[in-house]
């Protein structure tokens, strides 16, 4: 049987040889993140379509789950929208589980075992991640140091700060959250044996080959061979993906499982990547300067375990006086505790979301991937959206307005509509603007102030008469064998019930 403390003294013990001076707020900060890996461990159990879950009874201050096997579950109600730690045990039949870990392992579920690793390993990285945070309260300047404020990683994925085959020092070497300057590395190719997108610049070519920029870990870890010392860098919140200092973003192959997957850049992508990035440019034009997308400067790809992205800064959207910062750092701030900036936050990004899908593309718009222009008064004035390989185009819905669909193929593309909307509601509404509210009954007032101006489509009606769809994060960690997304049905915000 796995005892995720075990993880938990792993970390430990290698933080006492190499920082013993974080092991006393790493042990402090246990507790609580168990709470949190267990909050949104609950979260998912209470709303994902489980099969072995086979009902569910609300009672006047709990939920039961009944499972296939005659075992019930007892915990709080699970507001799916709510973030932090609110979930401090539940109770499998009788016996009372405060570590997620050894709640999944005791369940003995079908691929149970793997998932209560991983989510030892989530609780044990996220105590160190805590332990190691030590932000000013003072606002920063640089949109990444935005990136490092955002500790807690993904808001509602169990596996939010899992890093395994990640050593307490790789993460304090390479995590956002502590702060570290990464020096990123090239790695000579032979230029005709690369696939190259966009225009590769000259401070990356030497001759007949391509020097590609890659991550010390994936050097040492993956390619295992040498690398010629290149450019420092601040890693963002993909950790993966790093900004040089007076410079672009530079996304590199890191292939590690990272919440849910392994990490590398497809051929697919790299070779999309020019073509994305002037499509993007032409679709921000549509949306009266309320949306601005990075473009891509150039991809080059030797395999997916080395390849390249370098994509401008965000920042060349802010304005004097302006700042850019990720829509997941929000929550770090005081912002959202007010209805009304919260209510004109989520008009503005889904009037954008909204008109975009109406057109005929569904952005991937959680918390990473969407930031916000804020202005002097901190008033939210315009949206920046990053990181292109994984929205949905649909060729009819542009056609239908006019607009010569991108000569794209493949996973991009698609003319389904469910698909379409659950691309945007799944990560606009069920993810950024839930996570900025950090409850239910929060989201649900910021949508209803907002509609009243948003852009009356069919996408709207759905919105608002169906129920929300979300990607099924534990569902899918526990399919294995299962390609793709899977998804869950929440209780629409706009009706949902205190404690739901």
């Amino acid at each position: 049987m796995y005892h995720s403390p075990t993880a938990e003294a792993e970390i430990a013990e290698e933080l006492a040889a190499v920082r013993p001076g974080l092991l006393p707020r790493y042990t402090a900060e246990l507790p609580g993140a168990r709470a949190a890996v267990l909050t949104r461990l609950w979260r998912g159990l209470a709303h994902e379509p489980l099969p072995w879950v086979t009902g569910r009874l609300r009672g006047a201050h709990s939920l039961a789950l009944r499972l296939a096997d005659g075992r019930t579950l007892h915990g709080p109600h699970a507001d799916p929208y709510a973030t932090g730690g609110y979930v401090t045990a539940v109770r499998l039949d009788r016996e009372r589980y405060d570590d997620p870990a050894r709640l999944m392992s005791d369940l003995a579920v079908p691929h149970a075992a793997g998932l209560a690793i991983e989510l030892g390993h989530s609780v044990a990285s996220l105590a160190l991640s805590r332990a190691g945070a030590d932000h000013p309260k003072e606002w920063p300047e640089r949109e990444w140091e935005w990136e490092q404020r955002v500790v807690d990683g993904h808001p509602f994925h169990p596996n939010c700060r899992s890093r395994p085959g990640f050593s307490v020092a790789d993460q304090l070497a390479y995590g956002p959250e502590h702060r570290p300057v990464v020096g990123l590395g090239t790695v000579a190719v032979p230029a005709a044996e690369c696939l190259v997108s966009g225009d590769w610049p000259e401070e990356l070519r030497d001759s007949e080959r391509l020097l590609l920029p890659v991550h010390p870990w994936q050097a040492a870890h993956v390619l295992k061979r040498p690398y010629d010392p290149w450019r420092p860098a601040h890693p963002l919140m993909a950790l993966r993906t790093l900004a040089l200092p007076d410079g672009p973003h530079v996304k590199t192959a890191l292939s590690a499982r990272l919440t849910s997957s392994v990490r590398d850049i497809s051929a697919y992508s790299v070779g999309a990547a020019a073509t994305l990035s002037a499509f993007a440019t032409e679709l921000a034009a549509r949306t009266d300067g309320l949306l601005h997308m990075t473009r891509t400067l150039g991809a080059a790809a030797h395999s997916p375990d080395l390849a390249a992205v370098l994509r401008e800064s965000p920042e060349a959207y802010a304005g004097p006086g302006e700042r850019v910062l990720p829509v997941a750092a929000l929550a770090t701030t005081d912002l959202p505790d007010s209805p009304a900036w919260l209510a004109e936050f989520a008009r503005l990004a889904l009037t954008v979301g909204l008109r975009l899908l109406d057109l005929g593309v569904a952005l991937e718009a959680h918390g990473q991937n969407l930031l916000v222009v804020l202005s002097a008064d901190n008033s939210p004035l315009r949206l920046v959206y990053r990181d292109l390989a994984d929205i949905r185009i649909s060729p009819a819905r542009l056609s239908g307005h006019g607009i010569t669909p991108p000569a794209l193929t493949g996973r991009l593309i698609t003319d389904d509509v469910p698909t379409l909307r659950r691309k945007l509601f799944g990560s606009l509404v069920a993810g950024a603007l839930a996570g900025t509210a950090g409850s239910g009954p929060a989201l649900g007032a910021a949508l209803r102030a907002a509609l009243p101006d948003l852009p009356r489509t069919p996408d709207l009606t759905a919105l608002c008469e169906g129920p929300l769809p979300t990607k099924a994060l534990t569902l899918m960690r526990l399919s294995p064998d299962t390609p793709g997304d899977q998804w869950a049905l929440l209780p629409n915000p706009l009706v949902l019930e205190p404690g739901a």
